[in-house]
């Protein structure tokens, strides 16, 4: 019975040294495992190599191609959104882990997100961007043109201009689509952005005299790095809105050389009517002419023009 067990044993023996050897072979001749050896030829020897196998068949098994990977969570690696990455410390082979390319991808783009604070907007609005900006007629594609200019400068001189755009026109032309636009970009750098749907916020801001939150939300937008006041004129006009709210805002702004984004269906002179009127009655021309010089010292007017993309929307 013992040499059928000795015979046995070399048997087993036998095999494993040949599998050892073909997985051996087989990670020596991974590409990638080459060029690292290649890289550190310096350093590298028989015996690093040897005693590194594991470290290296760990590399090989787990260093998948992830150029096709739709996201993290459907991630094949052992720790989803990084790759092993092979390095010599202290004269051993080793394997630190790294983010992937999409895992990369998606950070920064959550990082971009924390970016940009908004109040009552639309989803679509948040996920437009610079490059699908539309240049269907002259006057979305001057508007295209500004704010790429704006971004441009920003990238160049890593500052911000102290003013912004006035983009004015009809209903569902693309407007706020374009604040969004350059709200995501100066993501890209970090700059942080508030964007405010204007009517509701101001309605927002009534309820919060009651649970004495008014200050902080008020002090949140003024001060923000880049504001962007959506559908301005949209909103019900009080004396308290007007000159305590949307006045102390801009006030505060202009003094500060913060840069205002805002877009209206009015246009400079309709909108100081607009202010001129309150939802009762009340008129006070000069207090809308003082806002008004608020708006345009801090903003550049563009028309913009075009078909009710609404209409067309299911």
């Amino acid at each position: 019975m013992q040499p059928i067990n000795r015979e046995l044993k070399k048997m087993m023996d036998s095999q494993f040294q040949s599998r050892y050897n073909e997985m051996q072979k087989e990670i020596l001749e991974n590409q990638n495992v080459q060029k690292f050896l290649a890289e550190n030829d310096q350093v590298a020897n028989r015996e690093m190599v040897e005693r590194g196998l594991g470290k290296l068949y760990e590399y090989v098994n787990q260093h998948h191609d992830c150029s096709a990977c739709e996201s993290v969570a459907l991630c094949k690696n052992a720790i989803n959104g990084f790759i092993p990455k092979l390095t010599v410390i202290r004269g051993q082979i080793d394997l630190e882990y790294i983010p992937c390319q999409t895992k990369r991808m998606e950070d920064n783009r959550r990082r971009a997100a924390s970016m940009i604070s908004s109040m009552h907007m639309p989803k679509d609005v948040l996920k437009a961007r610079i490059d699908d900006l539309d240049k269907s007629n002259p006057s979305k594609a001057t508007i295209s043109d500004v704010a790429e200019l704006f971004i441009q400068k920003v990238r160049k001189t890593g500052e911000l201009p102290k003013t912004g755009y006035y983009i004015y026109g009809n209903f569902g032309v693309g407007k706020s689509y374009v604040l969004g636009a350059i709200a995501n970009e100066l993501a890209t750098m970090e700059i942080k952005t508030v964007m405010v749907y204007v009517p509701d916020f101001l309605s927002e801001l009534k309820s919060a005299i009651g649970d004495q939150t008014l200050s902080e939300k008020v002090d949140f937008v003024k001060k923000a790095p880049v504001l962007m006041l959506d559908d301005i004129g949209a909103e019900n006009l009080s004396a308290w809105t007007r000159d305590e709210i949307i006045g102390t805002i801009l006030q505060y702004r202009m003094n500060e050389g913060l840069p205002v984004f805002i877009t209206s269906n009015y246009d400079y002179e309709q909108l100081e009517k607009h202010f001129a009127t309150t939802q009762k009655g009340e008129v006070d021309v000069m207090k809308a002419a003082r806002i008004m010089e608020r708006v345009k010292a801090l903003t550049t007017d563009f028309e913009m023009i075009g078909e009710n993309r609404r209409l067309y929307q299911d």
